[in-house]
């Protein structure tokens, strides 16, 4: 899964400058200050750990590999776990909240008016609110993505296996571990647009086309443009007719990635 990672001391905050007057312009007299502000929405690690005991003698009489095949499992649940962070906070997007104060998928994110007052702004078409998604366009060619991985201590494995140490001594246990402190949390809503309707080219077409929409209070377009298609397993063949059949009209249009956790 594509998502901007920050290795943070304390925690990420987001800065709200997508949608702001960031775009160049002639410089005719004075220069144009304008102001970045930085929301207080923040991304608080969590503490993560995986530890086992094996007796001594298990290991001492493991001919066939076995337990190596049991670590080696360890190791793959590890690399595997920054994406099943991801794909939960996916998945209970429309129940949890993002920087503008709105579910992350909504039907009312507020934004500036391009000529008085404010406006909301939908990322989401669901059947029934509240709905989980089942597939989800994606801009993640931004330097802030719609999801955020947050490390502040990458995995590592940890093993207590001499014969000095105070468990083994006491127990004859042998103990492996692997434990991180991360979490994950939703960057830019503007890059993200979900939905659980059939996937078919007009569903994909209105999709597209409102993220694509999206305008600066200045009334300029921010230049967003989907590359992701994201499905759960079971629209998977949708989105394959959808992109690979010469005859779509979206032919390739989007990167396909199938989420077993959606």
């Amino acid at each position: 899964m594509k998502s901007v990672t920050y290795n943070t001391v304390l925690h990420f905050r987001i800065e709200t400058a997508l949608g702001k007057n960031t775009s160049l312009r002639e410089w005719i007299g004075d220069k144009h200050f304008n102001g970045l502000t930085l929301s207080s929405f923040t991304i608080k690690n969590k503490d993560f750990e995986h530890t086992i005991t094996v007796p001594r003698n298990d290991i001492e009489d493991d001919r066939i590999g076995v337990l190596s095949g049991a670590f080696q499992m360890m190791g793959q649940d590890a690399a595997l776990h920054p994406d099943s962070l991801l794909f939960d906070l996916i998945r209970h997007g429309t129940a949890l909240k993002c920087y503008d104060g709105q579910n992350f998928f909504d039907v009312e994110h507020p934004v500036d008016g391009n000529d008085s007052g404010s406006a909301s702004v939908s990322n989401v078409d669901l059947v029934n609110a509240g709905d989980t998604p089942t597939w989800l366009l994606l801009d993640t060619s931004k330097v802030v993505k719609p999801f955020i991985l947050q490390i502040r201590k990458d995995y590592k494995f940890i093993s207590l296996d001499k014969d000095e140490n105070e468990h083994v001594f006491k127990r004859g246990e042998y103990v492996y571990g692997v434990e991180a402190r991360l979490n994950a949390g939703f960057g830019l809503w503007q890059l993200a647009f979900a939905s659980n309707k059939p996937l078919t080219a007009d569903n994909i077409a209105a999709a597209d086309a409102s993220m694509m929409s999206l305008k600066s209070p200045a009334g300029k377009p921010l230049g967003i443009a989907p590359n992701i298609l994201l499905v759960a397993p079971s629209m998977k063949e949708s989105a394959l007719k959808l992109l690979k059949l010469d005859t779509s009209h979206y032919q390739d249009a989007f990167e396909l990635i199938v989420c077993p956790w959606l």
